[in-house]
């Protein structure tokens, strides 16, 4: 909604200010330039892409109209399911959470938290370091591999927002392309009475404001807005791993939730006193 909200608001202030200016708005609808700029974008990005590529492009543009988000909501459940596979480690001993790992969409552990156990990438993310930690323990190795996987997982996400940010920066000169083409049409019209020629030239320009706007009050927010969003991702498993290294590391689900809650971004972090309640509840 807030996507939609932002577009709504560049279309609306531009078009007030080019009415307010006298301008009038049938000389905009040039449908002949949006399909050049349109066209050869798509022509672009299809040709800079791969096959993964497109799909994670076509996969995430979604996220761009989509309402959501995380929450402190999210947050406070992440830890609540990290608190009670701690602290059942640390009664029962870390054999205990082997079949929880190992069959999470049987296990009232993952499967009872409504925000995120639908999160399939984020339970094997746990499931896997748990598995990896009952073969191993060691420290340096789960941190390794946590990391290998966060940056694995980054850079796929950080994908749709690059080939987009590149479409978006192509955007000024396919609509100084349209407006060349706009020139030689008009140059054909040489002869013409100087208010077709005026409206001819008019026209040929469209090409370039619409590049531009294409490229600044659109394409390019879109492009950041998925930049955000994998941020956000990568920070939402930040947390899932600064926990489970305390916890390699010899610390107690109390150090290691704390460690976990310090990795939450401040305007989603729980407070102390909410941590203690959540490791109550476990």
């Amino acid at each position: 909604m807030i996507a939609i909200l932002g577009i709504l608001v560049v279309i609306g202030c531009v078009a007030s200010g080019y009415w307010i200016a006298g301008g009038k708005f049938g000389v905009l609808l040039q449908p002949a330039e949006l399909l050049v700029i349109g066209g050869a974008a798509l022509g672009s990005l299809l040709i800079a892409s791969t096959k993964t590529s497109l799909k994670l492009v076509v996969h995430h543009i979604r996220e761009v109209f989509s309402g959501k988000h995380y929450s402190k909501t999210q947050y406070v459940e992440l830890l609540s399911l990290l608190a009670r596979l701690l602290i059942k480690i640390r009664r029962e001993g870390l054999a205990s959470v082997e079949r929880d790992v190992e069959h999470p969409e049987a296990s009232a552990i993952f499967t009872g938290h409504q925000n995120i156990k639908n999160d399939t990438q984020m339970i094997r993310f746990i499931c896997d370091t748990f598995r990896v930690y009952l073969v191993t323990g060691e420290p340096g190795e789960i941190e390794g591999i946590m990391h290998a996987d966060i940056e694995s997982m980054h850079a796929l996400t950080a994908l749709p927002a690059q080939n987009i940010s590149k479409v978006a920066e192509s955007l000024p000169g396919l609509g100084i392309v349209a407006a060349v083409l706009g020139v030689v049409l008009t140059m054909q019209k040489i002869t013409a009475p100087p208010d077709e020629l005026g409206h001819s030239i008019g026209a040929a320009l469209v090409g370039t404001f619409l590049g531009v706007l294409l490229c600044y009050g659109f394409v390019g927010p879109m492009a950041t807005k998925l930049e955000n969003r994998s941020q956000e991702r990568e920070a939402f498993f930040g947390v899932i791993r600064a926990t489970i290294s305390a916890t390699a590391h010899g610390a107690t689900p109390m150090i290691a939730l704390e460690f976990g809650r310090r990795s939450v971004p401040d305007i989603y972090r729980p407070t102390f006193e909410e941590l203690e309640q959540i490791i109550r509840g476990g």
